[in-house]
This record gives C-alpha cells, structure tokens and sequence, in this order.
C-alpha cells in the first residue's frame, strides 16, 4: 500500500479531514491528521477513530503506523496552517 492511498482511506473515513502520509518502504507509514470531529477526544480515542478508518489494512499491508492527530485549531497553533499532501 502507499501512502497517497492510506491517506485516502482517512479522508473517505474521517468526514472533513485531511491526512498527510509519508512512508520510505510502503510497510510503515508516518501519518499527520487533521479533522475537527478530534475536538474533545483524548489521543487514544483519536487513534482509534484513524485506526478504524484502515480496517484489515492494519497488520496486514501497514505494519506500523506512526501517527499526530490534531483539530485545525490544534493544527494551525502549531504553524502548519494550509500545509496539506503534497
């Protein structure tokens, strides 16, 4: 799997979100993601939100997946504002 298709799996999954993935040998995956339905969860819950965007794909195709999840406010305090994949 590469990451341009992880990316699309959350964004299908995650209404109004958007995922930025990077990945150097399709196997494991770093992900940034940005979705306002994150307001008021805890980073274990956001996880699990991204996660079941990915279904089986999760320790099957993805090996491991390393991941930020922020609200846009979260996103754009950090500096990133209107960064997307590229």
């Amino acid at each position: 799997m590469n990451p341009q298709r992880v990316a699309e799996l959350i964004e299908q999954g995650l209404a109004g979100s958007r995922a930025t993935v990077t990945s150097d040998d399709n196997v494991h995956f770093e992900a940034v993601v940005v979705a306002p339905v994150f307001a008021g969860k805890r980073p274990l819950q956001r996880h699990q939100l991204v996660y079941a965007t990915l279904g089986s794909a999760v320790g099957n195709e993805i090996h491991a997946l390393a991941l930020k999840a922020y609200t846009p406010e979260e996103f754009a305090g950090q500096g990133h504002a209107g960064r997307r994949r590229g």
